[in-house]
């Protein structure tokens, strides 16, 4: 499969005084294409919890540079999965992330199996 993309529209907020992408933007786009990314999977997915996001930045980007983010599957666990995200400006790699999320029963407050429809779902985004 592909990796799925995301098209970030970067605001004049997300930049610092120098006109730079803010450190703290590049989780929230990884975070706006992991729910895109889950809202096209296919199925429903149900409740999810982030455990774990790491980013490794690569260049700057300024403010006006074109931003998309490319999401796929890295790993399916009993309950979670690993994504990776290339966020890419004006086409380079601008930062790679790689998250964790852990589906979720928040009534029994514990992490939940993936059904297999769900674990067949992200099986097809294993990148």
């Amino acid at each position: 499969m592909s990796a799925h993309r995301t098209p970030i529209q970067v605001r004049f907020a997300d930049t610092d005084a120098q006109g730079h992408l803010n450190n703290g933007s590049y989780a929230i786009y990884a975070e706006t294409a992991r729910l895109a990314f889950f809202r096209d999977l296919g199925s429903g997915v149900g409740s999810l919890i982030l455990a774990h996001v790491a980013i490794d930045f690569r260049r700057q980007v300024r403010f006006g540079e074109a931003v998309a983010v490319d999401s796929w599957v890295e790993r399916v666990g009993t309950t979670s999965v690993t994504l990776r995200h290339a966020i890419l400006a004006d086409g380079a790699v601008a930062a790679d992330v790689r998250s964790v999320v852990v589906r979720f029963d928040y009534a029994a407050q514990r992490p939940a199996p993936w059904t297999e429809v769900q674990r067949a779902e992200l099986a097809k985004a294993v990148g």
